[in-house]
């Protein structure tokens, strides 16, 4: 670090800890003295850069600094009285100057600093691989260090760094998560041992699957970040599965000008270009714009396997007052991809068949196209009470054509199929109201939210099904397209309504108590019969206990209850199935080391799923609500920076117990009881690291390897057969130049190094999935 200074004596400090995030929380231990010796303190436990004048800040005080806040609140307060405004620049340092010209320049003489830049959140050089704060959880924002529950995020450069593409490729690194299902055919993940295939954007649903069918790919283009909220999260976002909520944050407008123009090439005549843009439109910053655009042409290790996508995302943010703004976004998706049946099962194992072989037809695939606009905006009533509404609108074509196995490979090698078409046409809605209020009572710090939302599904399918010729994988001849009977309809509305309430206390000696409860009610009416199939509502509750004793440590436990799917069956006594619920425990330890540059979390679960629908052993064609599943484990995360530029993020997962706990079957008899919940290995986990040159010659190169390791799952429900366990090792390399305003990457990265032959999911029955193979991908990216 080196200063020049000229002409008037200048104070600069800077400290190489903590990267800046405006929406972070940093813990400040500052006694009450001299302003000059505050800052000092200030830019230590921050790690912000100081940029000041010794005339400025000489002979004035500074009063006493505790707790946690973000930059510009502990600088408000820092400076209370002080004759003094702050600026905090596009690199995170700070620039103080006399009240009334913080907005101007400030004559400070010629100064040249040499040291780390400090970051926003949002910043798109951001380099980190971890965040402090997180609203998924909670839907506040609130420090993780002071959230009962574990979550977990995947940042942006992460994302950069192992060109990942798909949410599969961002979720590797995520504990608790493994790839369900066919991955080509959408998100579709298992968490906690439960299959999971809902999306949430921004914290609005966002449903991959409706009515069995599989809707969407998730792009991500314009994430931001990809959050991970574990167990259970009905009291804030109603119906879902109990394993997680996958909440996928967006790029919002920045008031500087971004643009960025990026151009993939890889394997297998991969293609995929993608722009963003961003800035103000006004001169005054009241309007601002973000621009995301995608398009992808790309084939696969498969046999007549191919996809095609465009995507649009355009966002528009009207900053009305500094208390009132109003968000306008839009997302398009034109989604055309092959689709494939894998491989059968022969036995206990998946059929030796080559990787490339592909036992469906041409004509198999997926047309999506998808729409999204939405509106969201908020309004702060004062410091401590803001108003939040969200609405969203969106519009699904889809229509799939494909084959899958009836039964099993007969000993000449020959298996039955069966062709069928779906197409869904679904228009889905949601609302959301929020109220969020900060107050104190009898000492205690409370952040109260109150809300409700809405959502419904208006869902068509028609569906036409006929046996398909048969076809041998050994020696697999292709078949034209079978004659098509009638098809056949179905229309549902999907409707529910929740009201919730939470409380987080900051209690003395640093004591966090979280509680809440939400009330839902959900309905499926069938229009063609013009009848109600499911009419539920539960109350469910959320509590968490969180000691911080060091502002590096957390201890915490949890309970909650989840509200999940309905049972549209009828029982033999003609009452509907109750809906499907889950509670979970949890207990934890969470750590930040070297002033949060790199976090921890350690967490035990044990997790229940009650009223999964079961066969009526008096009645095979009719079920009845006696089934029950369960998982209990340990996982860890790591993400952050260890030494400046060498970032890590990894996880890992055990998971010994996850059965079906209650079953029967069509003689009364206990049925799959016992058996493992498909496609839960008892030990997996992920581990990717980078390190950045900082000087030198070398300045501007990046290298990084990981490696995803995923033990033996069973195949299917009954396990009759398992998928063996795999390992893969991933490389990156990468370097930046700078040119003239623009900054220039080139990286190459390469997955599978070692070529491993591996499965990487079924869809539970016969259907088995190869995993990609070694797969090259290089990159040329533009900022500026």
């Amino acid at each position: 670090m080196t200063l020049t200074l000229k002409r008037l004596a200048l104070a600069v400090t800077i400290i190489t800890t903590p990267a800046y995030a405006e929406d972070g929380k940093y813990h400040f231990d500052i006694p009450a003295q001299s302003l000059p010796s505050a800052l000092q303190q200030f830019a230590g436990q921050s790690g912000a850069a100081m940029l000041y004048t010794e005339q400025s800040v000489a002979g004035k005080s500074a009063p006493a600094l505790q707790g946690e806040y973000t930059l510009s609140e502990a600088l408000h307060r820092l400076l209370n009285g002080s004759g003094l405004d702050y600026r905090i620049g596009l690199d995170g340092t700070v620039t103080l100057s006399s009240a009334g010209r913080s907005g101007g320049p400030t004559s400070l003489g010629a100064v040249t600093v040499l040291g780390k830049p400090l970051y926003d959140s949002t910043d798109p050089y951001n380099p980190d691989y971890n965040r402090r704060n997180s609203s998924s959880a909670t839907k506040t924002d609130t420090p993780i260090m002071d959230t009962p529950f574990s979550v977990q995020i995947v940042p942006k450069q992460v994302l950069q760094d192992q060109q990942a593409v798909r949410l599969k490729d961002a979720l590797k690194n995520v504990s608790g998560v493994t790839p369900g299902g066919s991955q080509a055919r959408s998100d579709e993940f298992i968490i906690r041992g439960f299959r999971n295939n809902t999306i949430y954007r921004n914290g609005v649903l966002s449903p991959m699957l409706t009515q069995r069918v599989g809707t969407n790919r998730r792009e991500t283009a314009n994430l931001e970040s990809v959050e991970v909220l574990k167990g259970p999260g009905s009291i804030l976002y109603g119906r879902a599965e109990p394993g997680g909520i996958m909440n996928v944050v967006t790029k919002q407008p920045l008031a500087h000008p971004y643009y960025s123009l990026q151009q993939q090439f890889g394997s297998f005549d991969f293609y995929r270009t993608t722009l963003d843009a961003t800035g103000p439109i006004t001169d005054d910053g009241s309007l601002l714009y973000r621009f995301n655009l995608a398009y992808q042409d790309s084939k696969s290790f498969k046999e007549f396997v191919g996809d095609e996508r465009v995507f649009v995302a355009p966002v528009l943010r009207w900053n009305i007052d500094p208390r009132t703004q109003v968000t306008f976004e839009f997302e398009y998706l034109k989604d055309d991809y092959s689709m494939e049946p894998g491989v059968p099962n022969i036995g206990n194992r998946p059929a030796p068949l080559p990787r490339e072989r592909n036992l469906s037809e041409p004509y198999s695939k997926r047309n999506n196209e998808f729409m999204l606009a939405s509106m969201n905006w908020s309004h702060d009533f004062n410091d401590n009470w803001t108003l939040r509404h969200r609405f969203s609108y969106e519009n699904l074509e889809s229509r799939h054509t494909g084959l899958f196995f009836l039964g099993n490979v007969a000993a000449n090698g020959t298996i039955n199929r069966r062709f069928f078409i779906d197409d869904f046409p679904s228009q889905r809605y949601f609302n959301n109201v929020d109220l969020t209020g900060k107050f104190e009572t009898f000492g205690m710090k409370h952040t109260l939210l109150l809300g409700g939302d809405y959502f419904r599904a208006d869902d068509l399918i028609t569906q036409i099904g006929v046996a398909a010729p048969a076809i041998n994988i050994y020696n697999p001849v292709h078949s034209p397209l079978p004659p098509l009977p009638a098809p056949t309809f179905g229309d549902k509305t999907t409707a529910w309504y929740g009201l919730f309430l939470q409380d987080q206390i900051e209690l003395p000696y640093n004591v966090h108590l979280l509680g809440g409860l939400r009330y839902d009610n959900a309905k499926i009416d069938d229009n063609q019969l013009n009848r109600t199939v499911s009419d539920d509502d539960r109350v469910s509750p959320r509590g968490g206990l969180l000691w911080r004793p060091l502002h590096w440590l957390s201890l915490y436990g949890s309970y909650t209850e989840n509200f999940g799917p309905s049972n549209s069956e009828f029982r033999t006594d003609g009452q509907i199935l109750p809906p499907q619920t889950a509670r979970q425990w949890e207990a934890g330890v969470k750590t930040e080391f070297w002033d949060g540059r790199l976090s921890a979390t350690m967490a035990y679960f044990d997790l229940t799923k009650q009223n999964l629908p079961v066969f009526d052993p008096l009645n095979p064609l009719i079920p009845k609500t006696a089934g029950e599943a369960a998982s209990h484990g340990l996982e860890f995360d790591l993400a952050g920076e260890i030494l400046p530029g060498w970032r890590i993020i990894g996880a890992y997962t055990y998971l010994p117990y996850a059965k079906i706990t209650k079953d029967v079957d069509a003689s009364g008899g206990i049925g799959n009881t016992g058996k493992r919940l498909v496609l839960d290995p008892r030990h997996f986990g992920s581990l990717w690291n980078t390190y950045e040159f900082q000087t030198g010659s070398l300045q501007g190169l990046k290298l990084g390897a990981g490696v995803t390791a995923v033990g033996q799952r069973q195949g299917d429900t009954a396990n009759t057969y398992q998928l063996p366990g795999y390992a893969t090792v991933n490389l990156m390399t990468s370097y930046s130049m700078s040119i003239n305003s623009a900054k220039l990457t080139a990286q190459l990265n390469v997955d599978n190094l070692l070529d491993k032959h591996y499965f990487a999911a079924s869809n539970t029955g016969n259907q088995i999935f190869y995993g990609a193979p070694r797969t090259f991908m290089g990159s040329v990216r533009v900022e500026y």
